[in-house]
């Protein structure tokens, strides 16, 4: 059987740069700095003190500290995630390693996009946020000689 093609406008993708900031409206941060990285599939957001941990009533739950102590932005809120999965993510050293998994939604330019990531222990990395090409792909193109486009925009339409 032939598909049958449309003549439906794909919706137009948004120009980013290799680092853009980012805010969390359901996690309370906001203009985070996110390293875009094309070469991972699955992003990826700092995270501290993570565990499992069962409830009386048998459930499960992940509990952790967004960022660390040591970040500007940490707000010592501890947080709980009832829905989440384990999955292996292949770290970017290439060793595959077990993590939890969540979604949450993240604010770039207008767009609000709800999307997964894996939580990780990022203090050794320059940014505490990766942005991945899942959440990446049919929404954003990268220029890799840019930065902050996001932000300039938004301070750009707040100035008319």
């Amino acid at each position: 059987m032939r598909e049958e093609k449309t003549n439906k406008p794909k919706p137009e993708k948004l120009l980013i740069g290799r680092r853009e900031l980012v805010s969390f409206p359901e996690l309370d941060i906001e203009e985070i700095e996110a390293k875009i990285d094309t070469g991972a599939f699955t992003s990826a957001i700092h995270c501290s003190d993570i565990h499992e941990e069962l409830r009386p009533d048998g459930s499960k739950v992940i509990c952790l500290d967004l960022l660390d102590p040591s970040h500007p932005q940490y707000n010592h809120k501890k947080l709980e995630f009832t829905e989440y999965d384990l999955r292996e993510i292949k770290s970017s050293n290439g060793e595959k390693q077990e993590r939890f998994v969540i979604r949450t939604r993240i604010k770039l330019f207008e767009a609000e996009i709800e999307a997964e990531f894996s939580l990780s222990d990022r203090s050794d990395m320059k940014y505490p946020v990766l942005l991945g090409r899942k959440l990446l792909k049919g929404r954003f193109v990268v220029d890799v000689a840019k930065k902050n486009l996001a932000h300039k925009y938004k301070i750009k339409h707040k100035q008319k």
